[in-house]
């Protein structure tokens, strides 16, 4: 611990952690079990219910949003249409390519959308907690992804062919790819989705770590300090504002990231060339 640490600590304020995103269980649930000699509470937390929450909102804004399709659209209709010509054009046509995205486009459409809704329940009033801040939630999608850029790339290659279409670099032979060929495995069959999660997971979980440190640490300045502590105290919470709005752009850009890189794992999985 620094000596600025202590001092803090001495004067009884306690900066924000990694447990401030440990979130009980609703309800009081006190059920444990053990693995790998930690200890898990048994029970339905807040971002599990902020997954279903936003799988809801997303369904039923579009289901609404194309109920009454008309050849005049309707407001609703607008902005459901230009959503998804966004993800269909610039994430799936443009990378994918015009002859195989198709069938991937609504993947990527609900992956997208529902990315972006956990992200936003970060900076939405009375929820305030972005779910993928949760490593295991994300994990899940990247490993749901992993399996299936792989799945179409063995449904093109075949499963040997499709080893070797990721592992084995165009032109290069002989000794090298005794180098080669284990790195290449690693990279893209290994280690993306876990790149792809830890992407997402870490701006979340740092995003909303520096939000209650501003915050918390303002409100401390301010209200327990006072006096000449006041004025960083009202600095801390305009930085709050500022990196709340920060916070908004970067929230939509990793759920982007997230999805472009999707439709760029799967381009490469399904291409003819390496």
């Amino acid at each position: 611990m620094t000596y600025a640490a202590a001092v803090v600590r001495a004067d009884g304020f306690t900066p924000p952690g990694p447990g401030d995103f440990d979130l009980p269980a609703i309800g009081g649930g006190h059920d444990t079990f053990e693995m790998f000699g930690q200890s898990f509470v048994l029970g339905v937390t807040k971002p599990m219910l902020q997954i279903v929450l936003a799988a809801v909102v997303v369904f039923v804004f579009f289901w609404a949003a194309s109920r009454r399709r008309a050849m005049v659209p309707s407001r609703l209709q607008f902005v459901g249409e230009g959503a998804y010509g966004f993800v269909r054009n610039s994430m799936g046509r443009d990378i994918i390519g015009a002859h195989d995205f198709a069938r991937y486009v609504p993947y990527l459409f609900a992956l997208f959308f529902f990315i972006l809704v956990n992200n936003l329940f970060a900076t939405i009033p009375f929820i305030q907690f972005p779910t993928f801040s949760r490593a295991g939630m994300v994990y899940s999608l990247a490993i749901l992804s992993w399996v299936i850029y792989n799945a179409a790339g063995i449904q093109r290659h075949g499963f040997v062919g499709y080893l070797k279409h990721q592992t084995v670099p165009p032109g290069i032979g002989g000794p090298m790819l005794i180098l080669l060929v284990p790195l290449e495995f690693m990279s893209n069959i290994l280690v993306r989705p876990v790149t792809l999660a830890l992407r997402l997971f870490c701006n979340m979980f740092a995003g909303h770590l520096l939000l209650i440190l501003f915050a918390l640490g303002g409100e401390y300045l301010i209200v327990e300090m006072g006096g000449a502590y006041a004025p960083v105290g009202v600095l801390a919470w305009v930085l709050f504002i500022l990196v709340a709005f920060l916070e908004i752009l970067i929230q939509f850009l990793q759920a982007y990231v997230f999805v472009l890189l999707n439709a760029m794992y799967i381009s490469g999985a399904v291409a003819e060339e390496h």
